[in-house]
């Protein structure tokens, strides 16, 4: 607003008396000039302590209002997704009178590997695993400290994200403090805890809280409107689905930060505290991000040929085995079409992070997929994939040469080694991501020497 009369070319500084005049003053700022693009940041805000303000805008944008021709590009900006999205449906104001709707997600692995400047690949993963892909925490909240290399990482954790004088320590709280619908936030980050805690299925939230399952129906859905969480389907039973916490911050949050949070408050005690949560960072952070990171690869940057076709959705699933009265969750399942026509399981794939994959992991692959194709959900076809953080022994690695259904996936060595094949452009650049190790690929090299 100090501004405003200066582009002007105002002699003083305005003062309204409501929000209509300033709207009215806001579509006239245009007037015998260039098209101008105005922005009304953090709009959520705004419209809860004036609840009138979308139908003030909507009178602004009225066809009778004498300003309706000014060359005004007028921009509402919020993070509140839930919010933000209800400003254009049904009987709202504003319904029928924008002419852009922009949602902006966060960065994925890849683009946040790129834009942290972060080239060693298992450092990047971790880090992904921490702060997600929010392009804000790269600088304003971290003051740009970013961790050096592998030897630095769990120095960086401490001082950076561990740290109560930095902005991020306190940020998972504040990101449900600010969604309007929220309102018990005690139950919300219940909820959230349990979910990090490894409870997808919505029982299993509900034991862990010690309440009715039918009592979470409000509080899940209100987090996955504000996408908080997600809710996937299982990829062999379309009755079962499991709930994900989108925000990877949130999850280290609850799993790491919350249970430990008397002490980081206290200075110099975040080192031992990160010190003693190592075990749960890998199982309930690390793991099953990777996992989800290889669902995305699946889904959206590996070529149709490493599947066996043209993939049409990823998820994981459970398949009951009743013979020896147990279950065998497979990490990554991939549906698509063989050109048929007709959906298929092209693939399915173990992710592990810290663990050399072998024989083992192989044989709990095909042994999931022996019990598919007793149901006709699989064939003989259905490829089996490995995803190592890791890397895989040589007897695992002679297998693949001579099974064309058997794809071995890991981290590169370093970005330079990135194969075109799995990037999201044909355009080497400083990124962590996966590679693709095709074994009929392989072969050819090796009878190449």
């Amino acid at each position: 607003m100090r501004r405003w009369p200066r582009y002007r070319g105002q002699p003083t500084p305005f003062r309204f008396a409501h929000w209509d005049e300033a709207v009215s003053e806001l579509m006239r700022m245009a007037d015998c000039g260039e098209p101008t693009v105005a922005v009304i940041d953090e709009f959520p805000f705004l419209v809860k302590a004036s609840p009138s303000l979308p139908s003030i805008i909507q009178r602004a944008l009225d066809p009778t209002a004498q300003h309706t021709n000014t060359p005004v590009r007028l921009l509402l900006c919020g993070s509140a997704v839930s919010f933000m999205g209800r400003l254009l449906s049904g009987k709202a104001p504003l319904r029928g009178r924008a002419g852009l709707e922009l949602v902006l997600p966060t960065l994925d692995f890849r683009l946040a590997a790129e834009f942290w400047q972060i080239t060693e690949p298992r450092t990047a993963l971790l880090t992904n695993a921490i702060v997600g892909g929010t392009p804000a925490y790269r600088r304003e909240f971290t003051q740009g400290d970013v961790p050096a290399g592998p030897d630095d990482f769990d120095a960086w954790v401490p001082r950076a994200v561990l740290n109560p004088v930095r902005p991020l320590f306190r940020e998972a709280r504040y990101l449900l403090a600010e969604e309007p619908e929220v309102h018990d936030t005690a139950l919300y980050h219940s909820v959230l805890a349990a979910i990090a805690a490894g409870n997808a299925a919505r029982g299993g939230i509900a034991d862990y809280l010690g309440r009715k399952s039918t009592g979470l129906a409000h509080p899940l859905t209100v987090l996955q409107d504000v996408g908080m969480i997600t809710h996937e389907a299982d990829a062999f039973r379309r009755n079962r689905s499991a709930y994900r916490i989108a925000e990877p911050l949130v999850t280290f949050y609850h799993a790491v930060m919350r249970p430990a949070w008397g002490d980081l408050e206290r200075p110099g005690r975040a080192p031992a505290v990160w010190q003693r949560a190592q075990s749960t960072f890998r199982s309930k952070v690390v793991g099953p991000h990777v996992e989800q990171i290889c669902r995305e690869w699946a889904r959206w940057h590996a070529a149709p040929e490493t599947h066996g076709g043209q993939v049409t959705r990823v998820a994981s699933g459970t398949v009951n085995d009743l013979a020896a009265r147990t279950s065998h969750e497979a990490d990554v399942a991939i549906h698509g079409d063989t050109g048929d026509g007709r959906e298929a399981l092209l693939a399915i794939g173990e992710a592990k992070w810290s663990e050399v994959m072998g024989v083992g992991h192989l044989e709990c692959l095909r042994h999931i997929r022996t019990r598919l194709i007793t149901r006709a959900t699989a064939t003989e076809a259905t490829r089996l994939h490995c995803f190592s953080g890791t890397g895989f022994t040589d007897e695992l690695h002679h297998l693949a040469q001579n099974d064309p259904t058997i794809q071995l996936i890991d981290l590169p060595p370093s970005t330079a080694a990135n194969d075109s094949r799995m990037a999201a452009d044909p355009q080497p650049s400083a990124e962590a991501s996966l590679r693709e190790t095709e074994s009929r690929e392989r072969a050819a090299r090796v009878r190449g020497n």
